[in-house]
């Protein structure tokens, strides 16, 4: 049979072209036009399977937000909201230009409500009520967002005599960039077991 004489496209293909594009380039750096040229084939082709670029970024986004774990709600809360807050965090820092796209919320995507509505019930089933249920679900996401977007350790420069001769107490800080993935790494691991086990002795004084 003669060769297709443009490439096959596929929603599979499309996402990870387009993912591919707000890696380098940004969210503001995708547009139809520029991954159908990516593709090899012209805008209205990509229309067949995404009618908007709102589409396309809501499956994107559904696709990243399967790699998130909410399974060990069954053996309890605590080992929930870690493993769903430390694998949230793994997901987004390989990508994280399509954060704030996530921080908008889950709107209608089955991946994201789906992990929302195990999170929360979880927590009600453990004896949280339902209102504080809400606020823990929502601080995590604030933690894990914020550790996501940016980095600490990166936003202080190599060289020493920046902080020894005016800030003294920032003597070490040209050594951050250095341990920047371990520094923030364990930064995080720290504050969410910090938030973790305050909420656990707030439930035992119930």
């Amino acid at each position: 049979m003669p060769r297709p004489t443009t490439p096959l496209l596929t929603r599979p293909g499309i996402r990870t072209s387009a993912l591919s594009i707000i890696d380098r380039a940004g969210l503001d750096g995708l547009s139809m036009r520029k991954l159908a040229a990516d593709l090899g084939v012209s805008a209205p082709a990509l229309y067949n399977h995404y009618p908007t670029k709102e589409h396309l970024l809501d499956d994107v986004a559904s696709e990243i937000m399967e790699r998130v774990d909410v399974s060990a709600f069954a053996h309890g809360w605590r080992e929930g909201l870690l493993t769903w807050a430390r694998s949230y965090r793994a997901a987004l820092a390989e990508h994280p230009n399509i954060v704030p796209f996530l921080a908008r919320g889950p709107s209608r995507r089955d991946a994201s409500l789906r992990r929302a509505d195990t999170v929360h019930g979880g927590l009600v089933a453990a004896g949280w009520p339902p209102r504080d249920a809400t606020m823990i679900g929502a601080s995590t996401k604030y933690l894990v967002l914020g550790a996501a977007m940016g980095s600490f350790s990166r936003g202080f420069v190599d060289d020493v005599q920046v902080y020894v001769d005016r800030y003294p107490a920032l003597n070490d800080a040209h050594r951050l960039r250095e341990h920047a993935d371990a520094v923030d790494r364990d930064s995080f691991d720290f504050a969410l077991t910090m938030f973790v086990d305050g909420l656990a002795a707030r439930l035992a004084q119930r």
